[in-house]
C-alpha cells in the first residue's frame, strides 16, 4: 500500500485512505464511522443530488446519531463526497463497495448490478496495488466472480485484490452496531488482505474477528438474516396456535425466553418482520441454494416467509371482524408507516402493507408516523394521512398500532379515547399494556392473545 502520511487517533495509526462506494444507508454510515475513527474517507455515488446533500450535511435517511457524526466528520476535513470514480482511484487504498442487492422485479434472486456496475467503473482506474473490499449481502459465488473481474479489467492486474466484510447493521442503531460491532467477518485470500483489514478495524478495539473464505463470508450474513426471520416467524406460528386454542403467546414467549438455549430476543409476537433486508435476503437465499442444487435445504424459509405474510392477512381479517364484516366507509387510524420504530424506512413495511390492503377493500385510513410520513406521502398518496395521532385518531372507529414507536407505546387511552368514535384498538405489535388500556374502556384485541 502506499506510504501515506499517517493520522492518529487515540493509540491507532491510521495509514490508509478509504473510499466508500454507494452512499446509502449502509454506505453513508460506513463513510460517516470510519472518518470518525480517523481515516481520510472519500464517499462515491452516480447520483449528483445525493452527493451535493451530503456535502452539506444533509442525510438522505433517517438514522438516530448519524447526522451528527456526518457533519463532524465533514467540518474536520477527514470527509468529503465525489461523483468520479477516477478520483477514488487515485485517493483511496481501499475501496468499500456499498450498494444495495434488492430483489430482481418479478423473481427471489438479488439483483447484484449494482456491484457489477461498481466494479466495471472503477476497475480501469485502478493502476497501483490496492484492496477492493465488498460489504453488500450477496448470493454466494458473488465474491469470487468479482474478483475476477477486477484482475481482468484493472490496468494493475493482480496487484488489485477483494475481500469480502459483511455488513450486521440494524436500522436505527446503525452507527452504534459500526463502531461497536459484536463481531467482524473477514472473507479474504491473503495475508496482505488481513492485515489490511486488521489495521482499518484497529481502532475499535478488542473485537471478535472471523478469517474465513468468500463463499462463508457471504453465507454468514445471509444465515444471519436467514436465522431471525425464522425466529421472529416461528413465535408468529405460535400466535397462530394460540389463537386457535385460546392461549397468550405473550405468555408463551415469556416462558421461551428464560430458557438460555432459546431466548428473548427476536421472539416478540406481531405483525412480523419487513424492511430491506430481512424479506429479500430471505427469498435470495432459497432462490440461491435452488440454483445450487440444494433446494431442500432451505425449503423451510419459504414457510418462515409465508408465516410473516400471513399475519399481515390477518391483521386486516381481525378489524374487519371488529367492524361488522366490512370496511366500506369506515374510519380506521393506522399508528406507524415505517417498518420498524427509529426508521423512516418503507421497504416492504407491514404497516403500510396493512393499511393499503384495508384501504383497497373500502376502509377510510388516515396513517401516521414521526418520521415515515414523506416516504409514504411520496409512495402511497392515495392514503390518508395527519400530523399527529389524535389526528389520525379522530372519529376513528378502530385504531391499530403496526410500527411500536415509543411516542405510541405512551400515549394516554383516556386523551386518545376522547377523539375515537369507538373505543377499539388493535395492537399489532403487542406492545400496550392491555390491562391498562381496558381499565380506560378499550376493547383491546392483539394478535395470538385471548
Amino acid at each position: 500500500m502506499p506510504d501515506h502520511k499517517e493520522s492518529v487517533r487515540g493509540e491507532h495509526a491510521v495509514p490508509y485512505r478509504l473510499t466508500v462506494l454507494g452512499t446509502g444507508y449502509l454506505g453513508a454510515t460506513h463513510a460517516a464511522c470510519m472518518a470518525e475513527l480517523g481515516f481520510e474517507v472519500l464517499g462515491l455515488d452516480v447520483d449528483q443530488s445525493k452527493i451535493e446533500r451530503l456535502q452539506r450535511g444533509e442525510l438522505p435517511i433517517h438514522e438516530p446519531g448519524l447526522e451528527e457524526l456526518l457533519r463532524r466528520n465533514l467540518d474536520s476535513g477527514r470527509l468529503r463526497f465525489t461523483t468520479s470514480y477516477e478520483e477514488v482511484a487515485k485517493f483511496g487504498d481501499v475501496h468499500f463497495i456499498c450498494v444495495g442487492t434488492p430483489q430482481k422485479k418479478g423473481e427471489q434472486a438479488a439483483d447484484v448490478s449494482f456491484l457489477d456496475a461498481v466494479v466495471e467503473s472503477l476497475a480501469p482506474h485502478l493502476d497501483r496495488e490496492c484492496l477492493v473490499v465488498g460489504k453488500s449481502t450477496v448470493p454466494v459465488g458473488t465474491a469470487e466472480r468479482l474478483a475476477d473481474k477486477l484482475v481482468r479489467l484493472s490496468p494493475a492486474g493482480m496487484q488489485v485484490e477483494l475481500a469480502w466484510n459483511p455488513e450486521f447493521l440494524r436500522e436505527g442503531f446503525a452507527v452504534q452496531d459500526t463502531l461497536r460491532p459484536d463481531r467482524i467477518v473477514l472473507g479474504v485470500t491473503s495475508e496482505r488482505a488481513e492485515k489490511v483489514l486488521r489495521d482499518v478495524y484497529a481502532p475499535l478495539g478488542e473485537i471478535p474477528i472471523v478469517v474465513t473464505d468468500f463463499p462463508t463470508a457471504e453465507l454468514v450474513k445471509t444465515a444471519a438474516n436467514a436465522f431471525l426471520a425464522t425466529k421472529i416467524s416461528f413465535i408468529n406460528a405460535m400466535a397462530e396456535l394460540c389463537e386457535a386454542a385460546g392461549g397468550d403467546v405473550t405468555q408463551l414467549s415469556q416462558a421461551l425466553s428464560y430458557d438460555e438455549r432459546i431466548g428473548g430476543r427476536y421472539l416478540n409476537p406481531g405483525l412480523g418482520f419487513g424492511g430491506g433486508c430481512l424479506p429479500k435476503d430471505i427469498r435470495a437465499f432459497t432462490a440461491r441454494a435452488d440454483e445450487l442444487g440444494a433446494s431442500q435445504a432451505l425449503a423451510f424459509l419459504r414457510e418462515v416467509d409465508q408465516i410473516n405474510l400471513r399475519r399481515r392477512a390477518r391483521t386486516v381479517d381481525l378489524t374487519r371482524d371488529i367492524l361488522g364484516g366490512a370496511f366500506d366507509g369506515r374510519r380506521v387510524a393506522v399508528l406507524g408507516a415505517a417498518f420498524k420504530p427509529n426508521s423512516d424506512d418503507i421497504r416492504d413495511s407491514p404497516a403500510l402493507d396493512v393499511a393499503l390492503k384495508i384501504a383497497e377493500q373500502g376502509g377510510q385510513v388516515t396513517v401516521y408516523d414521526p418520521v415515515a410520513l414523506s416516504n409514504a406521502r411520496a409512495a402511497h398518496p392515495h392514503l390518508g394521512y395527519a400530523e399527529s395521532a389524535m389526528e389520525a385518531a379522530h372519529e376513528a372507529e378502530v385504531v391499530l398500532l403496526l410500527t411500536e414507536w415509543q411516542e405510541f407505546v405512551t400515549l394516554d387511552p383516556e386523551e386518545l379515547g376522547a377523539v375515537v368514535a369507538a373505543r377499539t384498538i388493535v395492537d399489532g405489535r403487542n406492545a400496550l399494556d392491555a390491562d391498562t388500556w381496558r381499565e380506560a374502556g378499550w376493547d383491546y384485541r392483539a394478535l395470538g392473545r385471548p
